[in-house]
């Protein structure tokens, strides 16, 4: 699976981003994506994630309610819409997937086998 995350900018507090991630492979529709962000100097954290067939999401406690994971299977796209976007938001968000051998969805990027190259989100205050 190649991943390709867009969408990324510079919005202000308050304001709602949607972020793109783009798959290519045929085990897109049998593998749990997920998404991570990793602001400067503080180790990548996990966002939330799909479970393979896309039916439920699962998210970072401190994110619920912010934050919703999709995904459309016809274009291979997977989609994080936040919003009430806050300043400590701010990080490079990256899209994830776990092999297809693996069901669970997981917290931990060790986890996942392919990634994204990462779009910036910056707010303001």
């Amino acid at each position: 699976v190649q991943l390709q995350a867009s969408g990324g900018g510079v919005v202000q507090a308050g304001d709602s981003l949607r972020l793109s991630c783009a798959a290519s492979g045929s085990s897109f529709s049998s593998s749990v994506m997920g998404w991570f962000r990793q602001a400067p100097g503080k180790e990548r954290e996990f966002v939330g994630a799909l479970n393979r067939n896309g039916s439920k999401a699962f998210y970072q406690d401190s994110l619920k309610g912010r934050v919703t994971i999709s995904r459309d299977i016809a274009k291979n796209t997977m989609f994080l819409q936040m919003k009430m976007l806050k300043p400590e938001d701010t990080a490079i968000y990256y899209c994830a997937a776990r092999s297809a051998h693996y069901g669970l969805i997981r917290k931990t990027p060790a986890d996942y086998a392919y990634w994204g190259q990462g779009t910036q989100v910056t707010v303001s205050s």
